[in-house]
């Protein structure tokens, strides 16, 4: 079991070793068996992550519920909201999600995601691992998903970025440098890595020259910064390969200030009505902000709640209470994301996903059988006090996981988990290496994809041995 500090020199020594590395090499063009990619379902991919851990019992996957009482046994409550029901018969979600319930016809609910016991639950290893697959630290500074999209099918659209972040910022906030380790493109190189746009309001200055300055003035420092990136006196510790993905990501952030597609990123655009129906926050903006840009030929976008300890999904207290404003924060811009991909004829070939980390519960750390240090100071007896009702404890065996358009079944749910504690997957469990090579596949990306680095094979999934789960396909 590594502390945060070891983990910490762990990544940062894998990012330097990666920088020095040549470029890797996809397999495939020498004689011996060659990838076959299948064909895609999906163009684009917009993920919503619910950074912290989301709770599936109050969210996607209800169960026995019971309100809050001084005095109330913490075994007699699952869920802390009561069920709705929603367009596809017979499912139920939770209160406070009932826009999301009139569009759940068109998405896949996955109510039996797992996730492995780590030893010690650290959301920013759980966040690595899901993004990337593999479980910190590496040897090597693995790829993001979304550069996974980008390195192996490319730009759908060659002026815009391919893989695009919104809502997390790298700065300021708790377990940045950890964020930091997997929001990246890894050995892939600079140029397959995510465009970063923390505050989807101010997208639009991101692609824009600064306020007064003339454009030979910004030509003249934009040839100058090529030339000093070129010049970098840290060159010694990069490979060629490296530094040339740098100067190429320079280079498209470029062509995107003078292309017409960089007025994607002005939210402000959009008629005053549309604004207002995704604006919930800062959330809701970058849903607009995702649909605006898929629209416009992005291939990955993700949009987060944002992780930050003990804010948001990460309710190690007053749970409830945290939800039902989380619950107002995403409910009505996912569903008007879904509706409008719809209304285009984007949805079907746009896979949207909404999922986290890991689950919650109000008694149970990690798993059953977990040695998982309990991180909570709730009482697991009896509530006294409103802040204690709630999911304040991470839970890894089971979890939902909301899949719209991309090829995938509408009004379907896949698996399940046990009606009373501990809730976990009793059926058709769904690891992350699983639900990636659904993903991959979903666009166009056999799970088995490999690369060569330093004469050894990365793949796409865990050893190249994720399935995917093709009961989940239309």
């Amino acid at each position: 079991m590594k502390s945060r500090r070891e983990f910490l020199e762990c990544l940062a020594a894998a990012a330097t070793t990666t920088l020095a590395l040549p470029e890797p090499r996809a397999r495939g063009s020498e004689p011996g068996p060659r990838i076959v990619h299948p064909a895609p379902r999906a163009d684009a991919m917009i993920v919503l992550w619910m950074a912290g851990g989301m709770a599936a019992p109050d969210t996607f996957d209800p169960k026995r519920y019971k309100p809050f009482e001084p005095g109330l046994a913490v075994a007699d409550v699952i869920s802390t909201f009561p069920a709705i029901p929603t367009a596809i018969d017979g499912v139920q979600i939770c209160d406070g999600l009932p826009e999301i319930a009139k569009v759940l016809d068109r998405a896949t609910l996955i109510r039996s995601h797992v996730q492995p016991d780590l030893g010690s639950i650290l959301h920013s290893r759980h966040q690595y691992h899901w993004h990337t697959g593999y479980v910190p630290p590496q040897t090597v500074a693995c790829p993001h998903i979304g550069a996974w999209m980008a390195r192996v099918l490319g730009p759908r659209n060659p002026v815009m970025p391919a893989f695009v972040n919104i809502g997390q910022r790298l700065e300021g906030v708790g377990e940045n440098e950890e964020i930091k380790a997997f929001t990246t493109a890894g050995f892939f190189g600079s140029e397959f890595g995510p465009m970063n746009l923390p505050y989807p309001e101010q997208a639009a200055l991101a692609v824009r020259p600064p306020e007064g300055m003339s454009a030979e003035r910004f030509a003249e420092r934009y040839a100058a910064m090529k030339r000093l990136a070129a010049a970098s006196a840290h060159r010694e510790f990069t490979s060629d390969f490296h530094q040339e993905s740098m100067l190429r990501s320079i280079d498209n952030a470029h062509r995107l200030l003078g292309a017409k597609e960089r007025e994607s990123f002005d939210i402000t655009r959009e008629p005053k009505e549309v604004q207002e129906r995704y604006d919930t926050g800062r959330f809701g903006r970058g849903c607009l902000l995702a649909r605006r840009l898929v629209e416009n030929g992005a291939r990955y976008v993700e949009v987060t709640t944002e992780y930050v300890p003990f804010v948001h999904w990460d309710t190690h207290e007053n749970g409830h209470e945290r939800l039902a404003a989380l619950h107002a924060e995403i409910d009505r811009p996912i569903a008007a994301l879904v509706r409008d991909l719809e209304e285009r004829g984007l949805l079907d070939r746009t896979l949207v996903v909404i999922a986290s980390e890991f689950s919650r519960d109000m008694i149970t750390e990690g798993q059953p059988g977990s040695d998982a240090k309990d991180q909570a100071s709730s009482p697991k007896d009896f509530l006294q006090l409103p802040a204690h009702y709630g999911q304040h404890r991470h839970f890894t065996a089971g979890s939902t996981v909301v899949v719209f358009g991309g090829g995938m079944k509408r009004g379907f749910v896949y698996g399940k988990t046990a009606d009373e504690r501990p809730c976990i997957a009793i059926e058709n469990p769904v690891s992350i290496t699983d639900l990636h090579a659904t993903f991959f596949t979903a666009m166009g990306i056999s799970p088995k994809t490999v690369f060569d680095i330093e004469n050894r094979p990365f793949y796409a999934t865990l050893d190249g041995k994720g399935h995917a789960v093709e009961p989940l396909f239309a």
